[in-house]
């Protein structure tokens, strides 16, 4: 008999190695889905600030509106529903977080993420 394939989802800040005091690391920022369908987004995913209304979209370095900026980290998974907003907990400031538990979108190359993890080292998130 075949044994089922489990897949484990990440728990909220898994990536976090540590952070400051308190919860000053940590903020809330909106999330739109401007898309036809549900957008499902894991935590630990980099995210950008929207120059023209600072909600928040992932991390695009080919991007031209804010997305091209990396500056906070999802903290955990959330479920934007298609043409939808949410509020949602974000690793802000002032931590160390496990780059290899870091999200990215698919369209995010190497360079990409090397320029990501250096915005966020202007933020004081500092990826080991």
């Amino acid at each position: 008999m075949v044994s089922p394939v489990l897949n484990e989802r990440f728990y909220p800040g898994a990536f976090i190695i540590s952070e400051a005091n308190g919860l000053r690391s940590r903020d809330s920022i909106v999330v739109k889905n401007a898309g036809g369908s549900d957008l499902v987004l894991d935590g630990g995913l980099v995210l950008a600030t929207l120059t023209a209304d600072g909600s928040a979209v992932p991390y695009d370095n080919a991007g031209t509106d804010g997305s091209e900026v990396a500056s906070c980290i999802l903290y955990g998974g959330v479920i934007v529903p298609a043409g939808g907003q949410k509020r949602v907990a974000i690793v802000a400031r002032d931590a160390e977080v496990n780059a290899s538990e870091l999200r990215f979108e698919a369209a995010v190359d190497a360079a990409g993420r090397t320029a990501g993890l250096a915005d966020l080292a202007t933020r004081g998130i500092i990826a080991r």
